[in-house]
């Protein structure tokens, strides 16, 4: 990895600012292979060492990486070349679980509870779900995995009489609720861009502040009660939301 780092290597990396120089240089390795998934690299220190440039110089270079998610950084250990991810393409027209949505494209899914239970509900949920005095909301959150790799946290509330034992969920909420007759019909999805914070990119295995992206959903059964109000993290490397467009109805149309 040595003559990768060396201050004749930024010669062919097509100028401009030592920082982007460092970082067109490391991120075309990795597209190359010269870098593979998991390869560690030199500590800042040795960087700076090695290439010539100063380490607020490195450290602004590596930083641009780590954001864009093709590092990680762990504490304690150092930096590494991120996993390839799967990149993957979500639906908006459809109303599925994350469950159906990995079956469907046959892949396996693991969850890994952080927790379920009963609670007094906050405002927000209170607000969201349409609760009474005195109703306790179900509360689950987890990571969702598939294949062995984290893509999501989801963060779901439902009041009490929806799921009256949220420790009954074992793999799909959905299916839980069709058994009760109370699976949702439709939603409203609310999409916005978020940076993790160290919390929610350690339980993703990604560096804090990379790019994720946030979902709120609420969710509805036939009679406009609402089902769910969910609110999920996904990670921006691996998930991208598609939605198909047509054409207003003549009338519709604006002269």
């Amino acid at each position: 990895m040595g003559e990768l780092f060396t201050p004749e290597a930024f010669e062919e990396t097509g100028g401009g600012p030592l920082y982007l120089q460092l970082h067109r240089l490391i991120a075309e390795a990795i597209a190359s292979g010269r870098l593979q998934p998991g390869d560690s690299l030199p500590s800042e220190r040795e960087l700076a060492a090695m290439t010539g440039l100063s380490r607020v110089t490195v450290r602004k270079g590596v930083a641009e990486l780590v954001a864009s998610g093709q590092l990680v950084q762990k504490r304690g250990s150092g930096t590494f070349v991120a996993p390839k991810v799967e990149k993957l393409e979500q639906a908006l027209s459809l109303l599925t679980s994350f469950t159906e949505d990995m079956a469907r494209r046959g892949r396996s899914v693991e969850s890994r509870w952080i927790a379920r239970g009963l609670h007094a509900p906050a405002p927000e949920e209170v607000m969201a779900l349409g609760l009474g005095v005195g109703e306790k909301v179900a509360r689950l959150e987890r990571v969702r995995s598939s294949d062995g790799v984290p893509l999501a946290i989801e963060r779901a509330s439902l009041s009490k009489a929806i799921l009256p034992d949220p420790e009954g969920v074992d793999a799909s909420l959905y299916a839980v609720l069709e058994a009760r007759g109370m699976r949702p019909v439709r939603a409203v999805q609310r999409i916005s861009a978020a940076n993790l914070n160290a919390k929610d990119a350690e339980l993703l295995g990604v560096s804090p502040g990379v790019a994720g992206l946030r979902i709120e959903r609420i969710s509805y059964l036939p009679s406009g009660k609402v089902v769910e109000f969910t609110r999920s993290l996904y990670r921006g490397d691996a998930y991208d939301f598609a939605v198909e467009l047509k054409l207003a109805p003549e009338g519709e149309r604006n002269p």
